[in-house]
C-alpha cells in the first residue's frame, strides 16, 4: 500500500496585478484589474500531489477570516486532507502580491500572516509518519520549525523532499537527510557559493527540463501564460510519483509535464470546475 505525501507548509491568498512590465526602483507603473487567486507554496504542492494521484495531507494554518475558511473548502474540493489544518484567531490568512508582466514572468511579495504561527510544537503533528510516507516542505515557514520537521521525519524513517524556495542557507546536515533537495538554477548557484554539497540534488532548469544526479529530463516547449506556481506543481507531482513507487526518471517526467501544464493557465493552481475567474468569497 502506498504511503502519503505530507505537506508541511504555507498557503496564501494571491493578489495578482497584471502589467506590461515590472517597475524599476522608485518607479510607478499602471496595472490592469486586480485578480484574487489561491497560492502559497505548501498549498500549491499539496494540490499538485493530490492531482497526481497521491494521498495528500496538508499541515498548516489559516486565519479565522473569510479567506482562510474559503481556502480550506477549496483544498478539500481538490481532495487534500485538511484535518490537521488549524484556524488561528490572532493572525490573518497569509497573502501574496504577485506582479505579472506581459511575458509571463512574475515578482512576488509575501505577507506570511498565520503561516508564521507554525511553531515547534506543530512538529508533533508529524508523529505518525512512516517509512512509506514522503514529507514535502518548501521554506516559507520559520527555519527552526523546518529543521525540527526534518529531524522528526528522519526519526520516523520517512522520505524527505525539501524545496529550497525561498532560498535559505540551512545546515549541511539538514540537507544531507533529504532525497531530493529541489532547487532552481538560481538557488543551485547560491548553494554552490555557500559551499554546501547536497548528496541528492534535483535542479529544475526552466524550459530546459530538470536534472537529478546523472538523470536529465527535458520539458515540452510551450508559450507560457503565467509561470507562477510551476515549481510547486513540479515538486508536488514529483513527491506524489515517488510515494506511488515511480523511479527517479519517471517521477521527473511526470513532474515536468505538470509544471508545463501549470504555465498554460493563470494562477498557481488550476481552477475548480465550479470556480469563477475570481472567487468573490476569497476576498
Amino acid at each position: 500500500m502506498a504511503g502519503r505525501v505530507i505537506v508541511f507548509g504555507s498557503l496564501s491568498q494571491d493578489l495578482h496585478l497584471p502589467m506590461e512590465r515590472h517597475p524599476g526602483t522608485g518607479e510607478t507603473v499602471m496595472s490592469g484589474d486586480i485578480e484574487y487567486r489561491f497560492g502559497g507554496k505548501g498549498a500549491n504542492q499539496a494540490v499538485a500531489a493530490a492531482r497526481a494521484g497521491a494521498t495528500s495531507v496538508f499541515i498548516g494554518k489559516v486565519g479565522d477570516d473569510p479567506q482562510g475558511h474559503e481556502y480550506l473548502r477549496r483544498l478539500a474540493a481538490f481532495g487534500v486532507d485538511t484535518c490537521r489544518m488549524e484556524v488561528v484567531p490572532d493572525a490573518p490568512t497569509g497573502t501574496a502580491i504577485i506582479y505579472n508582466d506581459a511575458t509571463g514572468e512574475n515578482m512576488i511579495v509575501v505577507a506570511p500572516g498565520a503561516n508564521h504561527r507554525m511553531a515547534l510544537a506543530d512538529v508533533d503533528r508529524l508523529d505518525d509518519l512512516t517509512p512509506d510516507d514522503v514529507l514535502l516542505m518548501p521554506l516559507e515557514l520559520r527555519h527552526e520549525v523546518i529543521i525540527a520537521a526534518v529531524e522528526r521525519a528522519r526519526e520516523r524513517g520517512a522520505r524527505i523532499v525539501l524545496n529550497m524556495a525561498p532560498y535559505a542557507a540551512l545546515p549541511a546536515e539538514v540537507l544531507a537527510g533529504c532525497d531530493p533537495v529541489v532547487v532552481n538554477e538560481h538557488e543551485a548557484g547560491l548553494l554552490a557559493r555557500a559551499g554546501l554539497e547536497v548528496p541528492s540534488l534535483l535542479t529544475t532548469l526552466g524550459a530546459r527540463g530538470s536534472r537529478w544526479g546523472e538523470i536529465e529530463v527535458p520539458s515540452r516547449e510551450v508559450s507560457p501564460v503565467d509561470t507562477t506556481g510551476a515549481g510547486d506543481a513540479y515538486c508536488g507531482t514529483l513527491a506524489a510519483r515517488l510515494v506511488l513507487g515511480a523511479d527517479r526518471r519517471a517521477a521527473m517526467t511526470a513532474a515536468a509535464e505538470a509544471a508545463t501544464a501549470c504555465v498554460l493557465h493563470h494562477g498557481a493552481q488550476p481552477p475548480l470546475p465550479e470556480d469563477e475567474p475570481a472567487t468573490a468569497d476569497a476576498r
